[in-house]
């Protein structure tokens, strides 16, 4: 069963990143264009994505993450490393249900409110900035996640003489 739950944690946990990327991409297109046609299409689409795989990814992310610390020698509270993906899984998680899809369907209303012609930049407001910022914070939260499940720093809990950055032994697992 260990297999399978990594395979559905990696792939989760590179779509996530890889969403924020797409977000990203769109936002940029949106906040540096002169084309209100192409800024309507870049703020739908990013509602679109948001919609469909903001709240599946997070939650599959956290929750096969969750499972693996249980189901593993890592466990969830015995490594610093291990203990702080899980509080910036589950705080990304949140943000990423509550704030950005917030973000996006703001995004959206205003790409709604002038469906033809140019939007006038006072319409869009702290918008096409919020539609930067909120994906690349994630996207920078989700690579130090990554960072810290490559090198593993910090050590076991509660162990002060334990060897930073040891494997566990595979019983377990």
């Amino acid at each position: 069963m260990r297999k399978p739950l990594v395979v559905l944690h990696v792939v989760a946990s590179v779509s996530w990143p890889a969403l924020m990327l797409c977000l990203l991409t769109l936002a940029v297109t949106a906040l540096t264009t002169a084309d209100a046609d192409r800024l309507r299409a870049a703020y739908r689409a990013m509602g679109m994505l948001g919609d469909a795989l903001v709240l599946p990814l997070s939650l599959l992310t956290f929750l096969s993450g969750v499972a693996l610390g249980l189901g593993t020698s890592w466990g969830l509270f015995r490594y610093y490393w291990v203990s702080t993906k899980f509080w910036l899984t589950l705080a990304a998680m949140a943000a990423s249900v509550f704030a950005l899809t917030s973000r996006l369907h703001d995004a959206v209303r205003v790409a709604d409110a002038h469906p033809n012609g140019p939007i006038p930049v006072a319409e869009l407001g702290f918008v096409r900035y919020n539609t930067v910022i909120v994906p690349a914070v994630a996207l920078s939260l989700y690579l130090f996640n990554v960072a810290l499940s490559v090198y593993k720093p910090w050590g076991r809990r509660g162990e002060a003489g334990a060897r930073r950055g040891r494997i566990p032994e595979a019983g377990g697992a």
